[in-house]
């Protein structure tokens, strides 16, 4: 599904983003040296590159090369500094959206800084997507079974570093979060990623533009908890209202509120959300901290 062309002209600030775009893998693993361990490792079961982009991609008018945008297999994995191990590991995985890269994403919506915030004790993985291109496709993510090879590497890769005190551990609840066009790659992976069992939530940051069917199955399924806030110009305010409005013919019970007005007890005790926000778009992630209080009032727990 196409993104409305407001995402065309939806630029970071060109400070962050020149800034992002200079990271390298080490200056990203020293940057959150206070916080934690940031760990920037290649993983062969990352989105890209993948067949589908092996000749870049073109939207409207401009090309987007698969060298610039498709070829990054890039995947940050946050360990917080206090975190405890145990048999089981949790962790949340976030998708960016288009015009984005992984360093660009940590900085600008202070995903660490929130994920630390939480008190949460679980892991961050934010893999890179299409890199700073308004594209919303999940690469090898969107193969069957992508997701359950993803996750796989990314134990693996934890275990060989050294920074657990237990290598021994199992992976256990799972998270999935995304902004914008990170929507696509999610509802691939609750139809057909595998792991579906460990999926426990899905957070939609201003990014219910499709794949409703996908999400509806899951919750259904999975008695998960979906949180999807939206605002009235990003795109996301029709197919949101629908899906309310079919939730309310069913009989289905959902909780609705202004984001400002939503109570932690309501967000932990609701397993259907939906919170409209005044908010633009690209604020949804972190100006209220709505990342920080998705964590807190989820299934994981406290450090």
């Amino acid at each position: 599904m196409r993104l409305p062309s407001v995402f065309v002209s939806l630029i970071l600030s060109a400070g962050s983003l020149m800034a992002a775009d200079r990271a390298t893998a080490g200056d990203l693993e020293d940057r959150y040296e206070p916080l934690g361990k940031l760990l920037v490792r290649t993983f062969a079961s990352a989105p890209f590159p993948h067949p589908a982009r092996a000749d870049g991609h073109k939207y409207h008018d401009q090309f987007f090369s698969a060298q610039e945008h498709y070829s990054d297999s890039s995947v940050a994995l946050f360990v917080p500094k206090s975190f405890r191990p145990s048999d089981t590991i949790d962790f949340v995985l976030h998708f960016h959206g288009w015009n984005n890269n992984v360093a660009g994403t940590l900085e600008h919506y202070q995903l660490v800084e929130q994920f630390c915030a939480s008190g949460k004790n679980a892991i961050l993985i934010v893999p890179e997507g299409p890199r700073n291109a308004p594209d919303s496709f999940g690469g090898k993510l969107e193969d069957t079974n992508g997701f359950t090879r993803f996750m796989t590497e990314a134990a693996a890769n934890l275990r060989a570093s050294g920074l657990l005190a237990r290598t021994n551990f199992e992976i256990g609840k799972l998270i999935l979060s995304g902004h914008s066009g990170g929507y696509h790659v999610m509802a691939a992976i609750l139809d057909h990623g595998g792991m579906s069992s460990y999926i426990k939530e899905v957070w939609l940051f201003d990014a219910l533009y499709g794949g409703t069917e996908n999400f509806v199955a899951w919750q259904k399924n999975s008695g998960g908890r979906m949180l999807d806030i939206y605002t009235d110009h990003g795109g996301t305010k029709d197919e949101t209202e629908k899906l309310m409005a079919s939730y309310k013919n069913s009989g289905a019970a959902y909780y609705a509120a202004e984001d400002s007005a939503a109570t932690e007890e309501s967000l932990r005790t609701n397993k259907l959300v939906f919170l409209h926000t005044d908010m633009v778009h690209d604020d949804v992630p972190a100006k209220r901290s709505t990342f920080a209080q998705f964590l807190k009032t989820s299934c994981l727990e406290n450090k």
